[in-house]
């Protein structure tokens, strides 16, 4: 394991990050060169779906049903939500595809901007996002039991109007970001389809472009949203009644494209290549990877071992490890694996587990779900 305990003596550094002593001014580090023993992870054969991935954001769903022994894959092309339920022992699939819906129209050519799974204490659903509205379905795609419209200008503007952005937060909301920078908290009862919109929060200016919950399973984070936008700004909430706006952590005007919240830190992916790590609740920054040569489509956080995943255009997908260090109160980062998509814009990347045994990658024009394990 490439370890890098991040001093702040400038000739012992880890060529990719380092921890920030709080008078230390912030460094700019280039990328290493990896291990070519690297193999940490293998392939395994690849799960076929039925249309190719567009290229969006985080363009991949991934549930574990543990009961079942099932992982349900979601990938969105143009219009459709291709959905796989696939069996752990690689032997059987199904296929779902779910349509763009407008009220009272037919056929849809709304685009579908992201569908993601929200794992709740009482129940998993999946949540659609489009240039037209919200759908929310049970987990298996079966039946919706919400819509939500968009407010739609009468005349055309400038801007375009989408939602993006899905997260599950505490025990009984659902967060989505829409294109004006507002987000929509959804209250979710543990059954049924009696679903509200019970708060509207605006303090994002610009289109929202991801937003993720504390994943850690710690009671302890006073934080457990983060939001962020297509300016790069953060903005970090506690949920309840009425949620808190507990910090906001300015952008650099570079698109933050995928965000995460692991033990009250923030992990963030940037249209640089380059991840950075804040304090949630002080904004202080610990640490920035130059992980990528290309603009960073997707992040995921293996909950239990502190694994984190990041994938970007540049056609790798590169596995880290977080870790706490509690004499300092900061993160500590070190880089384990890395895997080469050939000639191919990777735009979805999840870990299928809370350990990060195994994860999936998904790529533009590419009408498969590659599938990586621990070897």
């Amino acid at each position: 394991m490439e370890k890098s305990r991040l001093s702040t003596s400038y000739g012992n550094n880890n060529p990719w990050t380092r921890r920030l002593a709080p008078d230390h001014p912030l460094p700019f580090l280039q990328p290493a060169l990896f291990r070519e023993n690297g193999s940490m992870y293998h392939k395994e054969k690849s799960i076929q779906i039925k249309n190719s991935a567009s290229a969006l954001y985080n363009n991949l769903g991934v549930l574990r049903i543990a009961p079942r022994r099932l992982t349900y894959f979601t990938v969105v092309h143009a219009n459709v939500v291709n959905m796989v339920s696939a069996s752990w022992d690689g032997l059987n699939y199904s296929h779902r595809q779910l349509q763009s819906k407008e009220p009272n129209v037919a056929t849809s050519t709304s685009l579908i901007m992201q569908a993601a799974f929200c794992a709740l204490p009482s129940r998993d659903l999946l949540v659609v996002t489009s240039q037209k509205g919200i759908q929310i379905y049970e987990s298996d795609g079966s039946i919706m039991v919400y819509w939500h419209a968009l407010d739609t200008p009468e005349t055309p503007t400038a801007q375009a109007v989408f939602a993006r952005g899905i997260s599950a937060v505490h025990e009984n909301y659902i967060c989505v970001g829409i294109s004006s920078g507002a987000i929509l908290v959804f209250d979710v009862p543990s059954k049924g389809s009696n679903i509200t919109l019970s708060e509207v929060l605006e303090e994002h200016k610009e289109s929202i472009t991801d937003m993720a919950a504390e994943c850690s399973g710690s009671q302890e984070c006073i934080a457990d949203l983060v939001s962020a936008d297509d300016g790069g700004n953060l903005c970090v909430w506690k949920s309840g009644e009425e949620f808190q706006l507990l910090n906001n952590i300015p952008g650099f005007d570079m698109s933050c494209s995928s965000v995460k919240l692991w033990k009250g830190t923030v992990v963030a992916g940037y249209g640089t290549g380059q991840i950075r790590l804040y304090e949630a609740v002080t904004g202080i920054l610990h640490a920035e990877v130059n992980a990528h040569a290309r603009w960073i489509y997707s992040l995921d956080i293996a909950p239990f071992s502190g694994l984190l995943l990041s994938a970007a255009e540049d056609s790798l997908v590169r596995v880290w490890h977080l870790s706490m260090t509690p004499e300092t109160n900061s993160v500590e980062v070190a880089h384990l694996h890395n895997e080469c998509v050939t000639d191919t814009q990777i735009c979805g990347a999840k870990f299928c587990d809370g350990d990060g045994y195994a994860f999936a990658v998904t790529g533009y024009d590419l009408s498969e779900i590659i599938r990586y394990t621990q070897t």
